[in-house]
């Protein structure tokens, strides 16, 4: 596979913000020739799949400003510098909801857009959920309605394009998958 490897010729920091890294790299193509690429660094985030106790899913409904829109997604969050995503995931999931849980289980990690970002998704499931008397609170940027919705109602949410986000779209149908696998 190093045949399809491309080497970093130089690399200039355009951008350093709170949750991205704007990098433009030169590249030497395996064939010899030279490219740019414009990459985004991102630390990893979380996302959770949130199943009650009568299988209800736990989503949160916000405005996205890159989309000018509101859409429904599952609880997720940005890692903190040396934080285990584990920790993250249960963060997020008292901030964001208002719920702590019995057990939260690693289902599979993933990359957004490979194409141009680094940013990796770790996607858990928690279930045993408990509502919280004293959550921690919402970063003080961040406004959320909490939604349970059946996987009936989360089916329709993605073809209504309410749900329209990838980490979201792919743990509905992973929870199908599992329904139609009789698991």
């Amino acid at each position: 596979m190093d045949h399809l490897r491309e080497k970093t010729i130089s690399r200039d920091v355009l951008f350093e913000g709170k949750v991205i890294d704007l990098h433009i790299e030169e590249v030497e193509l395996p064939n010899g020739n030279t490219s740019r690429r414009e990459l985004i660094k991102h630390p990893g985030a979380v996302a959770i799949l949130a199943i009650t106790n009568d299988r209800k899913l736990v989503m949160v409904q916000q405005y996205r400003k890159a989309l000018e829109k509101v859409i429904v997604e599952i609880p997720a969050g940005k890692l903190e510098k040396g934080e285990a995503p584990e920790v993250t995931a249960k963060r997020e999931l008292e901030e964001e909801t208002g719920y702590d849980c019995e057990t939260l289980t690693p289902l599979i990690s993933f990359y957004t857009s490979p194409g141009f970002a680094d940013e990796l998704v770790h996607l858990f499931i928690a279930k045993g959920l408990k509502k919280m008397e004293n959550p921690a609170g919402l970063d003080e940027d961040e406004f959320v309605d909490v939604l349970e919705v059946t996987l009936e109602e989360a089916v329709d949410l993605i073809k209504e394009k309410k749900i329209y986000d990838a980490k979201t779209a792919y743990a509905v149908q992973y929870l199908q998958l599992q329904q139609a696998l009789g698991e």
